[in-house]
């Protein structure tokens, strides 16, 4: 059999032929279509990517948020649990502060009272007591007591210092008239002659004196001139006995009022607790 190369070589060419136009009309688009789907489903995808990454970001900083917010207001829910407790604790102190200082006030009012109460009661008793002594020293004053007031005078001027008895003397010498002595009874020319006698010897001179009555001085005697005077009295002791009770009783209420203030002293440290 013999092989007709030309028409080989034509049925080669028309498939090369047929091929081309299959690739050129057909397979391109095909494959064009193919590729701009795959293009299409890439760029959906990488969209899809970038969709979920977003998504995922904002999921992200939603809980980020969320636990940020959940620990604001577990914080802020502390914040004011601890501020309500602090407030408490302080409208609690301030109330008992309060009630301690009222009731220390109070006690301090009762003290006070019951010390005032106590020194008015004092003061009575105490005046009572001198006005009934000086009663009663009036009521068993007689001559002979009067007597025995006169040698108590007689030797306080004996004892009287230098200082005192040149200033006394002094006065004896500048005097436009004479002494006096005083006593609660008239004296009788014994004790006058005695006393008389005391103060020549005293005061070293001839004493020129006028004897009176003063029915104040219970149970004493005073003598006097231009000025100066000496007394004795049972009375003045009873006044000095009642000055000096009045003066302890002072100073009892002074002692008594520094201690009740310590306590005021020390509020500011209660109070900054």
């Amino acid at each position: 059999m013999l092989i007709d190369w030309f028409t080989v070589g034509a049925q080669v060419l028309n498939f090369l032929i047929l091929v081309w136009l299959l690739k050129r009309f057909l397979y391109r688009p095909i494959l064009d279509a193919i590729d701009a789907r795959e293009q299409r489903i890439a760029a959906a995808l990488a969209d899809a990517d970038t969709t979920r990454a977003e998504a995922e970001r904002a999921r992200d900083e939603f809980q980020r948020k969320s636990e940020a917010f959940e620990q604001q207001r577990a914080a802020l829910l502390t914040k004011a649990t601890d501020e309500a407790k602090a407030e408490r604790r302080r409208l609690l102190d301030e109330a008992r502060e309060t009630a301690d200082a009222l009731r220390a006030r109070r006690m301090q009012t009762l003290s006070n009272d019951a010390g005032v109460l106590m020194q008015t009661i004092s003061r009575t008793a105490q005046r009572e007591v001198f006005a009934i002594a000086r009663k009663a020293l009036t009521d068993l004053a007689a001559a002979n007591l009067e007597e025995r007031v006169v040698d108590v005078f007689i030797h306080r001027l004996r004892e009287m210092d230098v200082q005192a008895k040149e200033a006394f003397a002094s006065a004896l010498k500048t005097a436009s008239g004479p002494a006096f002595v005083r006593s609660a009874f008239d004296l009788p020319a014994p004790q006058r002659e005695a006393l008389q006698n005391a103060l020549n010897e005293t005061f070293s001179a001839e004493i020129l004196v006028t004897f009176e009555t003063a029915p104040n001085l219970i149970s004493g005697i005073e003598f006097g001139s231009n000025g100066q005077k000496i007394t004795w009295s049972i009375s003045d002791y009873l006044a000095s006995l009642e000055k000096a009770l009045a003066e302890l009783l002072a100073a009892q209420s002074r002692s008594e009022a520094k201690k009740e203030a310590k306590p005021d002293e020390s509020t500011p440290e209660t109070a900054c607790r």
